[in-house]
């Protein structure tokens, strides 16, 4: 189902909003570049009762409807929480760089991973840069996370997307070609949580491009829906 998202398409120094068509949403999991932290990661996971991915990356798929610029969501129980991924969108036959939460429910991950992808809605920034403003310093920029709590925020996530497989590479790895289809969006991995993985009610996220000096910030509130069996 066609989801259409107002967005900021920002090409060099011009920005303009444009209604864009998302026909597939791409939630890229395990995309690591150093292969012995990713197994080391999955081992722990396992730990927990995630069952092992059945290729690394591997790529899952969540209806295009649970996209959303919004700065609330609605989540069932007490047990879902975001995570900070750069984005990859086509659009217009370019390429595309923004930022969202891979917001989750991590109970139900135990069980299904795919399952829990789908179940949560997925915040994203309403602003894109073009791919190839940042293409030649990629490895710089940056992604950060923070969670809020009584009026704090406390750092959750920190580090460089160079930790994660590069764009191309992790394209070419989901379609055996250069380019994604028009209308796509893949979440393209996430960072290590400092204090670990829990439940997050209110979420800060950012994708910084330290050397052209920007970022793109975005942040939601969870409305809980009760559990009642």
């Amino acid at each position: 189902m066609t989801n259409v998202l107002v967005l900021t398409l920002q090409d060099g120094t011009h920005a303009r909003a444009a209604q864009v068509a998302i026909e597939q949403a791409v939630i890229a999991g395990w995309t690591g570049r150093d292969p012995i932290a990713v197994e080391k990661h999955i081992k722990e996971l396992e730990v927990l009762g995630v069952k092992r991915p059945a290729t690394t990356p591997i790529f899952y798929r969540v209806s295009a409807s649970r996209l959303t610029t919004s700065d609330t969501i609605e989540a069932v129980g007490e047990n879902s929480g975001g995570e900070v991924e750069f984005l990859l969108l086509q659009h217009g036959g370019q390429l595309w760089v923004g930022t969202g939460s891979d917001h989750t429910d991590r109970e139900a991950e135990a069980y299904g991973v795919t399952v829990s992808k789908q179940m949560c809605e997925k915040p994203i920034a309403p602003v894109f840069w073009g791919y190839e403003n940042v293409a030649a310093h990629w490895d710089r920029l940056t992604l950060r996370a923070h969670l809020a709590a009584n009026g704090t925020r406390a750092l959750y996530q920190e580090g460089a997307v160079s930790t994660m497989l590069h764009p191309m590479d992790l394209i070419a790895r989901h379609r055996g070609e250069r380019f994604l289809p028009e209308g796509t969006i893949m979440f393209c991995g996430t960072l290590a949580a400092r204090g670990g993985v829990r439940p997050t009610r209110e979420f800060a996220f950012e994708l910084e491009d330290p050397v052209l000096g920007r970022k793109i910030a975005h942040a939601y509130r969870v409305h809980t829906l009760p559990v009642l069996g």
